[in-house]
């Protein structure tokens, strides 16, 4: 299809979203596409009626997004003042939850709450531009620090509070962060740095610590008794920022190496919470039970980002919790969930309660649901509507699955692939290098083909912008040039998916995930998801690891035991019926809890560092014994022979 056919169809639908109900604009473009592709051959023609639809739901997004966006950029529009125009439609109504405590915050109250938090940044000496670190546990007063520090230009750096000593030190370092705020459960893991921290550095405590002498100790102000003190009207301060301006930091995971601060700026942050609203059906009415930690954009984007800019109520929970979760969702009436990583699989690990049969809960949005317990955990939980996204905080190539079509994090369209431009790329070699054809350009996937997903950089168009990383260097590792065409730039995504032949993607794995074995690729997520589901979603993380003399790398799996009467005979039984001989696991690691992020990733960092021997005596490690059929204990005399070729692998 050429560009003046993409043309056609845009403005038809621009046209058409005002002008006509959605049944007469879905006939209209239907039969514009048909009239357009009526040359094109069969198998188009089929794509074409079977995804038109899903299509034009997302191209009705996409526009009101677009348009949205436009009209916010124009207008220098900042996150405060549109929380402000939400303010002023229902000042009364519910707009956080804290479900630990039961209190309550109206939206008239958050706004004060946060004119409060700008008094005291002005009164700290802040100016626009300056950064404060926020270490604590997810509670509405984060929420109510940041953007009360946004009303006054200050930025806020959402620190993980999983973090200790160096990883601690190293993102306060990278934010440039004057003062740093903590929650008093945090104090122990501050007074392991204090030495270590920068000669100004301010501190700030919310909560009750231990003794005045502590506070002493560590030099700590009262944030609580600052801002009970604070006025709670508007401050008389003008900001000079705008929609595309910096708003605050998120830093990534960490996993392979030490976290990155990802800049958050106004529009992203719009923009990921709208589209969220837009895509997955949800109501201004709508009450969304939110356990995820707010140092993640998951949780402090497309969670709380409904509240201010849509207001919807928000009930936080503290920690996740899978054996209180439906009980919290039917005392509060929620009617939207939150999931991310692998909360779906530990709710379907958790005996059945009677608390989720009679919850109102229609639609569960996050990322990571697995294929392997999709289905399962619809069917149990009775969710009318999974909201299943793709995207990190800093990247410009998100994906929807808007009609939630199972295992797939999105799609892009096989009608109008340019018109959201992004692609899949052949990658090559086991570093994933980009493969360039003899023009120098990146090679495009056909479907069925697993490639690198990359999004076009436009740093004019508010959906095409990518903003990197406070790191220079970090930002410019995830930016390639010449892709789709010459002297263009796009971001990198590190993320391997594939799409069948309707425009369906599907996660397969991380850059660096995948292994080779036996002349075969190994994706470590499917494998991960079929030994859950066989072993009834305990943790499981699957690796390769480099064994002397034998090219390639054995496929190992660490394993959740936390009884410690895993049977083995059954699990090989189990696994030889369900994976081939080259995905089946060389090596078993038998561990009472395997590490996870604090957004429900399993960490596999240490794992692969320690291979097939390690140092905690809790843990027990085995060897298949492909002849024996068998797994046999790795002994120091065997792991001896492993390493010098003498044991057949």
């Amino acid at each position: 299809m050429n560009r003046m056919s993409g043309v056609m169809v845009c403005l038809g639908v621009f046209g058409a979203v005002r002008l006509l109900p959605l049944p007469w604009l879905c006939s209209l473009l239907a039969g514009l596409g048909l009239c357009m592709a009526w040359r094109a051959s069969r198998s188009f023609i089929h794509v074409a009626l079977c995804t038109i639809k899903r299509d034009l739901m997302c191209l009705v997004v996409i526009l009101r997004v677009r348009f949205s966006m436009y009209r916010n950029l124009r207008n220098r529009s900042t996150i405060p003042a549109l929380f402000a125009q939400v303010v002023t439609l229902h000042p009364d109504k519910a707009a956080l939850i804290y479900e630990a405590t039961g209190e309550v915050w109206s939206f008239r109250e958050l706004q004060e709450r946060c004119h409060a938090v700008a008094h005291w940044a002005l009164a700290q000496g802040w100016a626009q531009g300056d950064v404060v670190a926020l270490y604590m546990e997810s509670r509405p007063l984060v929420v109510a620090l940041w953007l009360g520090l946004a009303m006054v230009g200050v930025e806020a750096a959402f620190i993980n509070y999983n973090l200790r000593q160096k990883s601690l030190l190293h993102c306060l370092s990278v934010s440039g962060a004057r003062a740093m705020v903590f929650g008093a459960e945090m104090r122990e893991a501050v007074s392991e740095v204090s030495g270590s921290l920068q000669p100004d550095m301010v501190l700030f405590s919310s909560g009750e610590l231990a003794d005045e002498e502590e506070l002493c100790s560590l030099q700590v102000q009262s944030l609580d008794t600052l801002l009970d003190r604070s006025p709670k009207h508007p401050p008389c301060h003008t900001v000079r920022k705008d929609f595309n301006d910096r708003l605050f930091y998120i830093y990534t995971s960490g996993t392979t190496g030490m976290p990155k601060a990802a800049v958050v700026v106004h529009s992203r942050y719009y923009r990921i919470a709208a589209f969220g609203f837009h895509s997955f059906g949800l109501r201004h009415d709508d009450v969304i039970y939110n356990c995820l930690p707010l140092y993640h954009s998951a949780g402090t984007i497309m969670g709380v980002g409904q509240c201010l800019l849509f207001g919807l109520t928000v009930v936080m929970k503290r920690k996740f919790s899978a054996s209180c979760f439906w009980d919290d969702c039917v005392k509060h009436n929620c009617t939207v969930i939150q999931y991310i990583g692998e909360v779906c699989r530990y709710l379907l690990a958790q005996p059945v309660r009677a608390s989720e049969a009679h919850h109102r809960v229609r639609v569960a949005y996050g990322n990571g649901l697995r294929p392997s317990v999709w289905e399962e955990f619809v069917q149990r939980f009775r969710i009318q509507r999974v909201g299943e996204f793709y995207g990190a905080t800093e990247c410009n190539c998100s994906l929807i699955n808007i009609d939630g079509k199972v295992g797939a994090c999105g799609f892009n369209s096989r009608i109008l692939p340019s018109f959201y431009p992004i692609r899949l790329v052949r990658v090559q070699g086991d570093n994933r290098e980009l493969y360039r054809d003899s023009q120098g350009l990146c090679a495009p996937c056909l479907p069925g083909e697993p490639g690198m997903l990359v999004g076009r950089i436009n740093r004019t168009d508010p959906l095409r912008r990518f903003d990197g990383y406070i790191d220079e260097d970090s930002t410019n590792r995830k930016i390639a040039h010449n892709v789709f065409k010459m002297g263009d730039s796009a971001y990198v995504s590190g993320d391997i998916l594939v799409m069948d032949e309707y425009g369906y993607m599907y996660f397969r794995d991380r850059s660096g995930d995948t292994f080779r074995w036996r002349g075969e690729n190994v994706s470590t997520a499917e494998v991960e998801g079929v030994l859950s589901g066989l072993l009834e979603h305990t943790d499981v993380a699957v690796y390769g690891v480099s064994v002397p003399g034998v090219e390639g790398k054995a496929g190992m799996a660490a394993i959740s035991d936390t009884e410690g009467q895993f049977d083995l005979d059954a699990f090989m039984m189990a696994v030889e019926k369900v994976l081939p001989s080259y995905a089946r696991p060389v090596f078993l690691r038998l561990m009472p809890s395997v590490d996870t992020t604090g957004t429900f990733k399993i960490q596999k960092t240490r794992l692969q560092r320690e291979g097939y021997r390690t140092q905690d005596s809790s843990d027990k490690i085995y060897f298949l014994n492909s002849r024996a059929g068998r797994y046999e204990a790795v002994t120091d005399e065997l792991y001896n022979a492993i390493v010098e070729g003498k044991v057949r692998l």
